[in-house]
């Protein structure tokens, strides 16, 4: 049986979170508060019973897509094409500060263009899905790639933004892929 629920959860916060930073292929851990998120997040999850987690390589996906795992008891795995957008020279900087000076990340020089991140997270998302079968899939990504797949299921959604350490339920209905619940955090 193929995948017919995808629960698309954003890592808990980083200082670089904190201090809205544009963390990117940056490599911040989870923060204190972060893990506190990770942990809630995982009860939740853990809750719908998945049958995997799959995340980003970046430790602050890792360390939530780890805490999801161990919960339901099910195992996790690192997935590359989940990784957060390209920011370039950019990453690190202060989000206001760049868009002050370029009017937009989009314009920023060096940052991965949107459409490029669009098709990446829908090309991703497809192949994964389709390379499972049986229960609930957890995916562990970043902003700007769950906003990317959000919006190219539901153009209501485009560049709405993600809370760290919310969840999102996607579920196949006849053939096509919906949004039944958005930007949800746990109690």
């Amino acid at each position: 049986m193929s995948v017919s629920t995808v629960y698309l959860a954003r890592h808990g916060r980083t200082a670089f979170n904190a201090e809205d930073r544009m963390r990117g292929l940056s490599d911040p851990p989870l923060d204190e508060v972060g893990l506190d998120e990770a942990h809630k997040l995982a009860a939740a999850l853990a809750d719908k019973q998945p049958a995997a987690v799959i995340s980003s390589p970046l430790q602050r996906a890792v360390a939530t897509a780890q805490s999801i795992a161990d919960a339901a008891g099910v195992p996790a795995r690192v997935d590359i094409r989940l990784n957060d957008r390209d920011y370039g020279p950019h990453t690190g900087a202060k989000r206001a500060e760049v868009i002050a000076r370029y009017g937009s990340i989009d314009n920023a020089p060096g940052v991965e263009p949107p459409e490029a991140v669009r098709q990446r997270a829908l090309a991703a998302f497809t192949a994964l899905v389709n390379e499972h079968d049986g229960g609930p899939l957890v995916l562990v990504s970043h902003d700007a790639f769950n906003r990317a797949l959000l919006g190219q299921l539901d153009p209501t959604l485009t560049d709405a933004p993600q809370r760290t350490a919310c969840w999102n339920k996607l579920s196949r209905v006849d053939g096509i892929w919906r949004v039944d619940e958005y930007d949800q955090k746990p109690d």
